[in-house]
């Protein structure tokens, strides 16, 4: 394994994410430096079915597969040739995975690190985060209106097939989506720090400004260094348009006056 000097070496890490936050963006980025995994959403539950059809687990009669054998192929499917494992968990994600873990892992059930690092070893956070909640809201909105969430792609199982309607103005389900941006966000905190974690905390803002530097700084934090003569190369195109800085700016128009904006505690 390629390892920075001084670092524990990781066997895998967690991006923990709100939709609309530039995670299938970074993971597609992690995933071109051929160290750090080849991380997707494996444990999103209506995906499962998908990801088993596609790794060849065999179904139960009542549609159910072996959460033991899932676990074992999605390892395999999300690690690179130095063993680094990696995946992507949206706040609600996590709750669905620790009960499946649970199933395997008995002994330890209510403990929600212990499942995770049992199931995956030496493991590291990435919390994957937003400032601006309400350009946020509008990309989640349009990404739901379209039925497609990135386009590019890196192995991706659903979510860019598209089938939607035209792009409708909706101010309440904006708002809506602020306040669920904003708790499912303080859900991710408190778990990190009921649990003790300290994760590595990235800004959309900041991993659109500098792809590269992000994605180093991520290398870093697991303690993986870029092989020579490789390069982070993105693999999804960016989704936003004029139309979402129309939407932004006739919602914060009708909104109430409410501070939108929010700068996160880091």
């Amino acid at each position: 394994m390629t390892t920075r000097p001084g670092r524990e070496p990781v066997d895998s890490y967690l991006v923990c994410a709100t939709p609309r936050t530039g995670s299938s963006l970074l993971l597609g980025l992690l995933a071109s430096t051929g160290v750090a995994g080849r991380p997707q959403a494996y444990f999103r539950v209506p995906d499962e079915p998908l990801w088993a059809e596609r790794w060849g687990i065999a179904r139960r009669p009542d549609g159910s597969v072996d959460y033991r054998e899932y676990l074992a192929a999605a390892l395999a499917a999300g690690r690179t040739d130095n063993s680094v494992f990696g995946a992507k968990l949206m706040w609600g994600t996590l709750d669905e995975l620790v009960d499946r873990l649970a199933t395997v892992y008995p002994d330890l059930a209510g403990a929600d690190l212990a499942l995770l690092e049992r199931a995956f070893g030496r493991t590291r956070f990435v919390y994957l985060r937003r400032d601006d909640v309400v350009a946020q809201a509008v990309s989640w909105l349009r990404a739901e209106q379209a039925g497609t969430w990135y386009l590019g792609g890196d192995g991706e199982i659903s979510g860019g097939d598209g089938g939607g309607g035209a792009p409708t103005f909706d101010a309440d389900a904006i708002g809506r989506l602020v306040e669920v941006i904003g708790r499912h966000d303080a859900a991710w905190r408190a778990w990190f720090a009921a649990s003790g974690v300290r994760p590595l905390v990235v800004s959309y803002e900041d991993l659109d400004a500098d792809l590269v530097g992000v994605t180093h700084a991520v290398l870093d934090f697991l303690g993986l260094t870029l092989p020579a003569g490789a390069a982070v190369v993105p693999r999804h195109r960016r989704q936003s348009d004029q139309l979402n800085g129309e939407w932004i700016r006739r919602y914060r128009a009708v909104s109430t006056g409410a501070d939108t904006r929010v700068v996160r505690p880091r």
